[in-house]
Parts: C-alpha cells; sequence; structure tokens
C-alpha cells in the first residue's frame, strides 16, 4: 500500500471532504488564465486529472479575469455540469447571491499544487467546519464585543441576533474554509486603523483597485457608518478619494460597513510581497488569523473596499478570542472540543504562524 502523497491529500479533502463528488457526476474545472498571475495550471490540471481518475465526467475550461458582466459561456458550462470547481476569481463573483442552481461549486483559494499540497490545502474540511460553527457559536452569542490593535484600533458593539450560517447562505462553498460568519457591523461604534492598502473584497472588478495609505488614518465609526477620517492630510485624501470613485463607479453607499470578521486557519500564509499585488495579498491572506477585515462601501455583503487590520485581539464579554492576532480556541469550551477532536489543528495552532506578505 502506497503512502497518499501531500498533494494527492490535499486534492482528497477537496473533492471528497469538501465538494461531496461522486463516480458518475459531471464536473466543470475552471481555471483562471496563469498570464494574470493569480492562479497556475499546476492545482487545476491535477485536480481535473484525480477527478477523471474517479469517474467524474471532467471538462476544464480557462477563464479571464473577473468583469462586472456575466460570461454567457461560463453560465452555460456551468449549468451542463452537476458541480463547478474554481481556481478563478469569477467564482467568488456574487456569492452571496441566489443559488441559481449551483449547489456544489466550490471556490478554491488554494492558488497552485504547493498552496493545495501544504497544510493550508490538507487541513480536513469537517475540522474547519466545526471550527468556524464552534467560532460562531461563541462569537455571535455574545452580549458585547470589542475589538482593538496595535495601531490604535478599538471598536466595540452588540451582536443582533442571527441565524447561524450554513452552506445555503453562499452560492459557492468556500477552500480551504479560512473565516467565520461575518458580525453584522450595524451596533458597532469606535475607530479603526487603516494603514499599508485598502483593497477590493472580490465582489466586482473596479479600477483602480487598491490605495495605498503612506501613514495610519484613524476611521471614526458610528452604528455601522463611516463618520470621518483623521490623520495626516495627503493620506486621508487619498482613503476619501479611493472611497468616492469606488462608490461612484458601483453606485453604492459610501459610507456604509456591513460586517467583519477575522481568519480563522492555522495554516493559512502569503510568501509573496504585498506590493507585488495588493489585491491579490489581501483576497490570500483574508483566512490568517493575524489579520480581522472590514467589509465596507456598500450596503450588501461583502461590500466592495476592505479593510485589513493586522494583530488584532478580540474580546468576546471581555474574553479574548483572538489574542494579538493569535487565535484562542482554548479560552472558550466549544473551541476547545473542537481543537481536542481533531489533533491536526492543535498541531497547527502550536505551529508559528506563516507569513502575511511583510516583515513584521
Amino acid at each position: 500500500m502506497t503512502m497518499m502523497s501531500d498533494l494527492e491529500a490535499g486534492i482528497s479533502n477537496l473533492l471528497l471532504n469538501c465538494a461531496e463528488l461522486k463516480s458518475g457526476e459531471t464536473l466543470l474545472v475552471v481555471h483562471e488564465d496563469p498570464a494574470l498571475g493569480w492562479y497556475d495550471d499546476t492545482a487545476a490540471l491535477a485536480v481535473r486529472d484525480a477527478a477523471q481518475a474517479m469517474g467524474l465526467d471532467t471538462t476544464l475550461l480557462k477563464v479571464g479575469a473577473p468583469k462586472l458582466e456575466k460570461d454567457p459561456t461560463l453560465l452555460d458550462q456551468i449549468a451542463k455540469h452537476d458541480s463547478t470547481i474554481f481556481f478563478a476569481r469569477v467564482g467568488d463573483q456574487d456569492r452571496f447571491a441566489d443559488n441559481n442552481g449551483r449547489e456544489r461549486s466550490v471556490m478554491v483559494y488554494a492558488r497552485d499544487a504547493a498552496n493545495l499540497s501544504s497544510p493550508f490545502g490538507r487541513l480536513h474540511h469537517r475540522a474547519m467546519i466545526e471550527l468556524k460553527a464552534a467560532v460562531n457559536d461563541v462569537v455571535l452569542s455574545a452580549s458585547e464585543l470589542t475589538v482593538s490593535c496595535p495601531l490604535g484600533t478599538l471598536i466595540s458593539g452588540h451582536v443582533p441576533a442571527v441565524e447561524r450560517e450554513n452552506d445555503a447562505d453562499v452560492t459557492v462553498r468556500r477552500f480551504p474554509l479560512g473565516v467565520p460568519q461575518p458580525v453584522p457591523a450595524g451596533g458597532f461604534s469606535g475607530r479603526v486603523a487603516l494603514t499599508r492598502y485598502l483593497t477590493p473584497t472580490g465582489s466586482k472588478p473596479y479600477d483602480p483597485p487598491n490605495c495605498w495609505i503612506d501613514d495610519v488614518v484613524m476611521v471614526d465609526v458610528e452604528a455601522g457608518r463611516i463618520t470621518g477620517f483623521e490623520g495626516p492630510a495627503d493620506s486621508v485624501t487619498a482613503v476619501e478619494d479611493h472611497y468616492h470613485q469606488v462608490s461612484e463607479q458601483l453606485g453604492v453607499d459610501r459610507n456604509f460597513i456591513h460586517s467583519w470578521h477575522a481568519g480563522i486557519h492555522p495554516g493559512s500564509g502569503y510568501p509573496r510581497s504585498v506590493h507585488e499585488d495588493p489585491d491579490r495579498w489581501s483576497n490570500n491572506v483574508f483566512t490568517h488569523p493575524r489579520f480581522v477585515h472590514f467589509h465596507t462601501c456598500g450596503a450588501y455583503a461583502p461590500g466592495e473596499i476592505c479593510w485589513m487590520v493586522l494583530d488584532p485581539t478580540i474580546c468576546v464579554d471581555g474574553t479574548a478570542l483572538w489574542d494579538a492576532g493569535r487565535l484562542v480556541p482554548s479560552n472558550f469550551a466549544k473551541t476547545h472540543q473542537v481543537v481536542q477532536r481533531w489533533p491536526e489543528l492543535a498541531q497547527q495552532f502550536d505551529a508559528p504562524a506563516g507569513p502575511i506578505g511583510f516583515e513584521q
């Protein structure tokens, strides 16, 4: 009996544990043109081959960058298959819209075979589902949540009564699963520190996609709305101009903050530089426990402009679930029980956090 390779383990985790595919079904593997710099072909081709070996009738379709208009060829191909796996950013668009029959579509955030082979891709999908459910129970049952960071973020509020998220809440399953259910921001007030880049959420494409912040800009928040920016004049002007441009391009509510959540995947990491492509950086590192991100600019999930806040401390009724960017599942019974059930989770949480795109 031969041992399964790391890549085979990652592919099995995707096809069986996440997508729940079965022999005889039809599968569409959508892969993005590697020339765009987000995905290479290695993972998609390996998944295609493995799916065919499992007895799935598999089609490979190359696509370009996301556009505001939906691709009719892609929609036609999705409709012809039982399941779709996206190694492409288009899978993230309209992911909170009505299902449209795509019951087992998966958006993959492992960008290449090495990423799929890493602990990020191999950590059992069921373990991450259970961890997400436990974090949801802890966070969404709180009387008060407080988010702070070393640069001066301090925002707190209450969580309204919300139903727990399930697979029906999103059009496309996410793999690897790396964030809990977003916390509605309407009951939160305080200040949030912005630095480095404002980036897109992946919902809709717009240009320019990023805004560089030279220093630290503080955002005043009142009941889930932006009430003002404070900081060095040039940086504040850059942020305000970006918000004006995006809200005008897309016709959305400029000052609305929809929700926020922090990364929970202990195998997450980003070995490249944030400066190569800030959009790509934020859409990879958002699963990392060292970041909490806010969905802003647009009164819908997930909004259009993302705030990436480094090393948050997130307290649930006074007790930290994230402590300076480190998820601490042992502080709450429900999360601790999940880690005890899944030794591989415990091993990953004991290991040093992966790279985050810059030195800090």
